[in-house]
């Protein structure tokens, strides 16, 4: 039942076609499980559970017992096999999102990188810091007083008309594990 080839789900860079080809044998699997619960209900619906001795303890003659024990064992050793597939899906997922987050914030990186290397001016900063709260949001990304923002979430110094679209901001994100606050771009004080 098992195929037992993890090769697809040990590789680091784990593309799309590779959990797409493991959602395909789920779907094989899911589709051989109800073959066999068809085969169970058509042995007098006797299912996963139900008797295959009459009540005198003698087999019961109005159905294949071995073809029905045969599918139980058969059903059992797939769901096994859906467990194990589901859990490689799960972690392939996480592999290729892990990946593409890894490659975008290298590529974010090297961008900046290269900005720099240009001498491309910054963007305009439309906020400066002036007090930070100990324990706070911002304390604990890291802002300083002195810092200059020239982004926060969506608001730049192109949309920034005034605080209220910080608020907006905040507001729209709160409750979000992955908040914009979080993306607070800043120029530390120190480096101006």
């Amino acid at each position: 039942m098992s195929e037992g080839n993890n090769s697809t789900t040990t590789s680091s860079a784990i593309t799309i076609e590779d959990v797409q080809n493991l959602v395909k044998k789920k779907d094989e699997i899911e589709e051989q499980i109800k073959a066999y619960y068809d085969v169970l209900e058509d042995q007098k619906s006797v299912g996963m559970t139900g008797p295959l001795v009459d009540a005198e303890a003698f087999p019961r003659g109005d159905i294949d017992v071995y073809q029905v024990r045969n599918a139980r064992h058969n059903v059992a050793c797939l769901q096994n096999d859906h467990k194990e597939i589901m859990q490689q899906i799960e972690e392939a997922l996480y592999r290729l999102h892990a990946y593409e987050r890894e490659k975008r914030e290298k590529d974010e990186t090297q961008a900046k990188a290269e900005a720099l290397e240009q001498d491309l001016p910054l963007p305009h900063p439309f906020a400066k810091v002036d007090a930070v709260t100990p324990g706070s949001p911002a304390s604990i990304s890291g802002l300083q007083v002195g810092d200059e923002i020239f982004e926060f979430g969506t608001v730049n110094s192109l949309n920034f008309q005034n605080l209220q679209n910080i608020a907006s901001v905040v507001q729209h994100s709160e409750g979000l594990q992955h908040s914009p606050t979080a993306e607070i771009n800043a120029i530390e004080a120190s480096k101006l």
